[in-house]
């Protein structure tokens, strides 16, 4: 089961860690992210950064759609946690239909992007297709920590 899907640039770090993951009751924090799927020293470190309860899974995002679409995963209670808004997009679409929100968390400031919130930086590219996922029905909001208000998320 999808508790929350997220983009963090940083994928795994205290709040996610810590508020997201014990606030949705989750048992397993998902990271989906190409580059993590074959980087040993990153799966280290988010390794270290995990809640000694949570089961921890890192995949790559082709690895993931098809994980969660054969419903291997679905005996999990999830949060998934992707770097980009890219990630979460192909996430989602290959996903069909599985995954109905999406929660952004934080993107940083990069050149050419504008600034949503204090933590959310956008390209047009991304936030169209942030656009595109909440004309198919997915509910995109910000919101940096469970106790903040949700913010639906306006281009």
């Amino acid at each position: 089961m999808i508790k929350l899907v997220r983009v963090d640039h940083r994928l795994v770090h205290g709040q996610v860690a810590v508020s997201w993951f014990y606030s949705l009751d989750a048992d397993t924090i998902f990271v989906v992210n190409d580059s993590v799927a074959k980087d040993d020293f990153r799966k280290s470190a988010i390794r270290l950064a995990k809640p000694d309860n949570a089961k921890l899974v890192m995949k790559s995002v082709a690895e993931s759609i098809e994980a969660i679409n054969s419903g291997i995963t679905d005996k999990y209670k999830m949060l998934i946690v992707v770097e980009s808004v890219a990630d979460a997009a192909k996430l989602i679409k290959g996903t069909q239909g599985k995954i109905k929100g999406l929660n952004l968390g934080g993107t940083k400031p990069r050149e050419g992007t504008k600034n949503y919130s204090k933590t959310i930086n956008l390209t047009d590219t991304e936030a169209e297709q942030l656009v595109n996922l909440q004309n198919d029905g997915v509910d995109v909001w910000i919101q940096q920590v469970p106790s903040e208000e949700k913010r639906e998320f306006h281009k």
